[in-house]
């Protein structure tokens, strides 16, 4: 076999959907059935309700104002739209089996947040006052765009994959952030969504064969530290308020925690780096490739 018909060799990520689920049970019980969890992340919601927070005027909490998707009344419409548009990509450039993994993906986190929010008990543990006693874990709201960006990877033409990875991780960096500063969730309820949601994902890819999921084009190398460094910054403008920083610091490294968990879950169907003089495989002028 010649060198350039042998196949390529498959990167082994060190993300995995048993990981991801394990992770995800540990932030459960971490965050949630210990004292020392509890007591952590209620303090966080010390200061004077969602008003301070600087996304307030985009998070529909303000009178007259219109919700950022996928916050407050937006949450259902979104998710309809955006399944209805994977469907639609898979559907136009008929690939099947992606376009159900894709499905999959967004069904079973959407399912999976709804039976875990049921069947997870938040106890009682440190006495805390009843506007902190609501079960929150998983966040509903960080759902939907970790599940329909994840789905519109699986659907998405390898030329323009990596974008719609480095869009999607933006969007749900922003959400994160969005409902940690106006105090609608604890940080373990978006990294436990992100967690499932990338479990999903790893699942529904693991279950496609190869050529179910072609190789996507090369992208720039910059794009990833370009990806990151907005994420980060729509982390910090999501997540700050105006009345503590300790906690605006905390809001946004949590978001870009879970944009951190996206990429790399996302990272197997994307090039590591563009190809350079070294990398031409065609044959010299005058020379033959060798026979097998």
């Amino acid at each position: 076999m010649t060198q350039q018909n042998a196949p390529a060799r498959t990167r082994r990520p060190w993300i995995s959907a048993p990981r991801c689920l394990l992770a995800f049970l540990a932030v459960y019980l971490l965050a949630v059935l210990t004292p020392f969890g509890q007591r952590a992340e209620n303090a966080l919601f010390g200061g004077e309700g969602a008003r301070p927070a600087w996304i307030y005027g985009w998070s529909g909490a303000a009178y007259g104002s219109s919700a950022m998707p996928p916050l407050e009344y937006t949450a259902l419409p979104t998710l309809v739209v955006g399944t209805a548009l994977v469907t639609a990509v898979a559907l136009v450039r008929r690939r099947w089996w992606p376009g159900c993994a894709a499905l999959g993906v967004i069904v079973a986190t959407i399912g999976g947040k709804e039976i875990a929010r049921a069947v997870l008990p938040r106890p009682d543990l440190v006495g805390a006052r009843a506007s902190l006693l609501e079960t929150s874990f998983p966040s509903g709201h960080v759902a939907v765009p970790a599940a329909l960006a994840l789905a519109a990877v699986l659907v998405a033409s390898p030329r323009v994959r990596p974008y719609v990875a480095a869009a999607g991780m933006l969007w749900l960096t922003v959400t994160a952030a969005a409902v940690l500063a106006t105090y609608h969730h604890r940080p373990s309820d978006v990294l436990g969504t992100t967690l499932l949601a990338c479990a999903c994902h790893l699942l529904a890819t693991r279950l496609l064969s190869q050529a179910d999921v072609p190789a996507t084009k090369r992208h720039p190398r910059s794009l990833p530290a370009v990806a990151l460094a907005l994420s980060a910054c729509g982390a910090l403008a999501a997540g700050a308020r105006a009345d503590s920083l300790s906690e605006s610091l905390v809001f946004a490294a949590t978001a870009f925690l879970c944009a951190a968990l996206f990429w790399f879950t996302t990272a197997h169907l994307l090039p590591r780096r563009a190809p350079g003089p070294d990398h031409n495989t065609s044959p010299a002028p005058g020379r033959h490739p060798a026979r097998t």
